[in-house]
């Protein structure tokens, strides 16, 4: 269909609605019931599973692949969200490719993993789409605790803390909890609205209040919560985009990738957004391949993606690596940008290429900027790296307070660490506040 030009130059509904709900569809399907059988029946049900040690939630895999292959979809379940309460996101975002898939035993050349991540959605889609509460609360402990942070460090915390009896206050500053499994992760990986869904289920536990809209430093301030809190937990995430630093990157048309993905996220019509024909993605991360694929997914004609040092170095999976190229994305590799050209608005980008005398020019009428994010630093707490220094249990150097997920020194920038983050600080704060 043709395309309907806005006055910024950049175009919307280049494909129809159902183009684009169809390049939108869930990127992995679930598996059927009789699928999931047989999958299951692959695993050898490791003694020593090394797939266990390579999950960072340390979900007993074999274990719940079993319980699936028995029939007790809920026993499963339980199995996986004693460990990660978010193991149904997880199932579908997780990089399983180089985690638990990677390490098992049968992923040789002759044969392929067992589909842990779908065996996993498998079990968990069944209970959660059902609403199905697996956990209980126990006695309440008269002990309240600050949470700064609804995304998935802050609610696994929160989870945790309320099934151990303690009652939670999480303060979010976005519109909705969720945190980048609402507004960061390519559309066509959550679907559904799942990440909602899922929130939902995880506060559906009791004995957790969200208030949404409140900012750490605006409307609340740390030391407010610490005289008011029995204990706090800081999963801020990161909350600036960090910046190129060169000649016309103030020029309508250069975008934060992950402020873009946002809207799509949020999009009732996504066939609405505006849509770039030559689009240019700055990075090498999950971002940059999400928003990458994003875009030619709505339409746009020309995709490339720049990024400074080579494929080995990325920090995008080759999986995903290998879903932007097959996705019809150009990447380029050992480029850096020097300078953005245009005049009312962003018309080309130019590179130079490591280690020679040449350079790249490519035409662009929307530079997406997927470089990574930081964060303000907190003068109460000991910083490292732009990042909060925490120990082995997520303590920061501030008495009763505590913290994890990206914000944090080590920080991975997957759900999967940032709930065991959540999971082992709430562990440690519930020692703390039952202290004699």
């Amino acid at each position: 269909m043709a395309a309907e030009r806005r006055k910024d130059g950049i175009s919307s509904q280049r494909l129809s609605s159902d183009e684009i709900e169809m390049n939108f569809a869930d990127l992995h399907p679930p598996l059927t019931h009789p699928e999931a059988l047989v999958e299951a029946d692959r695993c050898y049900f490791c003694y020593d599973a090394p797939c266990i040690t390579a999950c960072p939630t340390g979900i007993d895999i074999p274990t719940f692949i079993q319980k699936i292959r028995s029939g007790n979809l809920r026993g499963s379940a339980h199995t996986i969200l004693q460990e990660n309460i978010m193991g149904g996101m997880c199932a579908r975002v997780c990089p399983t490719e180089v985690l638990c898939e990677e390490a098992c035993v049968r992923n040789t050349h002759e044969e392929k993993p067992v589909e842990i991540g779908l065996l996993q959605r498998h079990a968990t889609d069944a209970v959660l789409q059902n609403n199905e509460q697996l956990f209980t609360r126990a006695k309440s402990s008269g002990k309240r605790v600050a949470i700064v942070g609804g995304g998935p460090a802050g609610l696994s915390c929160a989870h945790r803390l309320a099934v151990l009896g303690h009652d939670v206050h999480v303060y979010n500053r976005d519109a909705r909890p969720g945190g980048l499994n609402e507004y960061g992760i390519a559309a066509y990986k959550v679907v559904d609205n799942f990440a909602q869904q899922e929130v939902d289920y995880i506060l559906s536990i009791g004995g957790i209040e969200v208030r949404n809209g409140v900012v750490l430093g605006e409307e609340i301030e740390l030391d407010e919560l610490r005289k008011n809190y029995d204990a706090v937990f800081l999963g801020t995430g990161l909350e600036g985009s960090n910046q190129l630093g060169i000649e016309g990157e103030e020029l309508p048309g250069v975008i934060n990738a992950i402020d873009y993905i946002a809207d799509l996220r949020q999009a009732d019509d996504k066939s609405a957004l505006p849509v770039g024909r030559n689009v240019v993605v700055i990075g090498g991360g999950m971002t940059a391949i999400d928003i990458a694929v994003q875009s030619k997914r709505l339409g746009a004609e020309n995709v490339h993606m720049v990024y400074r040092r080579g494929a080995e170095q990325m920090s995008a999976s080759v999986f995903e690596q290998a879903l932007a190229q097959t996705s019809g994305v150009v990447i380029h590799h050992w480029a850096s940008p020097t300078r953005i050209v245009g005049k009312d608005r962003v018309s080309s980008i130019d590179f130079a290429v490591a280690d020679s005398d040449d350079t790249l020019a490519l035409d662009a009428d929307v530079v997406f900027k997927a470089i990574g994010q930081n964060m303000a630093a907190l003068d109460e707490l000991t910083m490292q790296s732009g990042r909060i220094a925490v120990d082995d249990e997520h303590k920061t150097s501030l008495a009763g307070v505590w913290a994890g997920g990206d914000c944090v020194v080590g920080g991975e920038d997957l759900t999967v660490s940032a709930v065991q983050h959540g999971k082992i600080a709430a562990i440690s704060i519930d020692r703390y506040v039952r202290r004699p």
